[in-house]
């Protein structure tokens, strides 16, 4: 039997049907509360109206307690403009889903706290309280921190930019404070042609460091840099794009440069507990009258050993007679511009966590985030707290993987 050809027919045609691609589930919907802060000295906001404008343009909602915006000159009638609602009840702000703080919670914050709740907040590792941290558990609280916080890039942005803004403001307050006004020696950090330059010790070559260096080129002084680590002094000069002076902490060749300096700048740190003191009372005794000590890194105990903590009200007090600075969280002295640089991290993460369908879903996708999260539903997920503190700690990858 002879098989038949195969027909191929004019009318037949080929038609493309349409691709079909995976529809992103749509975003949760935010409600945040940004309560006013009543920790001593806290001018900062969480989120500035402008990022508030931007979430509720995305279909979010805010409720921004009166005043809370006025530590960094912002009203409420810029928040209003924006599409926040104002809160004059503390109490109506904290019944929000998601609270934005730009302080950490305290005592008076705890009995506010609603079940299952999601707190965006710095937490002062040397500040902590067992108390709060416990009734944040049993609250069953999800806490994300500031410091801890990651981004994409594997850097800590909020923390980079309080720390650009200090080491920043570094030589604008010793800029201040050796004017003739202040009790200071009357001289200006250089740049004056025929007049040697003011001499500035910076110790310590992280971010605060590095822009107090670059100020304090910039405004014409001369500069040395002190740091045990040689990779950030190298990496210090790379980002400067110049040769500047640097060692590392030989006691004699530090106590040399300090004996002649104008300017000292504490910037040493460790990554936790106390900062590393590295500047003896008997070296301090031996500093030119009139000279300034600015210790940046106060909050954590200071760098120089006569170093007493100090307000933004009175800032100073005079020792051996060299001025000290000692004034903590100094990027609270610049409030609107400290506020702006936390506001830009925030908004951001908070539409990434909307997109995402909320934190649960967020924190599974984002492995950098789960450095930022303290507590996890309750559990205590931050190995360096939990053992300050003396409680259980967990395991955020395996709760995460427990869940799915």
């Amino acid at each position: 039997m002879a098989t038949s050809k195969p027909v191929i027919s004019t009318s037949f045609s080929y038609e493309t049907l349409e691709e079909k691609l995976d529809i992103k589930p749509q975003g949760a919907k935010l409600h945040i509360g940004i309560p006013k802060e009543i920790a001593f000295q806290e001018n900062r906001v969480g989120l500035t109206p402008d990022a508030v404008g931007v979430l509720v343009g995305n279909g979010h909602s805010v409720v921004v307690e009166h005043k809370a915006g006025e530590g960094s000159h912002y009203t409420d009638k810029d928040y209003n403009e924006a599409g926040a609602k104002i809160a004059y009840n503390r109490e109506d702000v904290f019944k929000a889903p998601i609270l934005v703080k730009s302080a950490p919670i305290v005592e008076d914050d705890v009995n506010l706290l609603q079940l299952n709740q999601t707190i965006i907040s710095p937490i002062h590792y040397s500040a902590l309280k067992v108390d709060v941290v416990k009734k944040m558990m049993e609250k069953k609280i999800t806490a994300i921190s500031y410091e801890n916080l990651k981004d994409d890039s594997g850097t800590y942005p909020i923390v980079r930019s309080m720390s650009e803004i200090a080491g920043s403001a570094v030589m604008l307050i010793a800029g201040q404070y050796l004017s003739s006004f202040n009790h200071g020696k009357g001289v200006l950090l250089g740049g004056i042609s025929g007049i040697p330059p003011t001499k500035v010790v910076i110790i310590g070559a992280g971010i605060v460091g590095e822009f107090a260096t670059r100020n304090a080129l910039a405004l014409g002084a001369s500069v040395k840099v002190f740091d045990n680590d040689v990779s950030k002094l190298k990496q210090l000069q790379n980002n400067l794009g110049q040769r500047v002076w640097t060692s590392v902490l030989e006691p004699r060749i530090l106590s040399k440069q300090l004996k002649t300096s104008e300017v000292a700048v504490g910037a040493m740190s460790n990554e936790y507990g106390r900062a590393p003191v590295v500047v003896t009372e008997e070296i301090v005794a031996t500093m030119r009258p009139g000279s300034i000590i600015i210790d940046v890194a106060i909050d954590r105990g200071g760098c120089f050993e006569t170093s007493e903590l100090t307000s933004h009200e009175h800032p100073t007090f005079i020792k051996h007679d060299v001025i000290h600075y000692c004034v903590p969280n100094i990027p609270s002295g610049f409030a609107r511009t400290a506020s702006q640089a936390i506001s830009n991290v925030l908004m951001h993460l908070l539409l990434q966590i909307s997109d995402e369908g909320g934190i649960e879903e967020i924190v599974w996708h984002k492995i950098n985030l789960r450095e930022g999260i303290y507590l996890f539903k309750g559990s205590l997920t931050d190995f360096y707290m939990s053992q300050k503190l003396n409680l259980k700690y967990t395991d955020l990858n395996l709760i995460i993987a427990s869940r799915r």
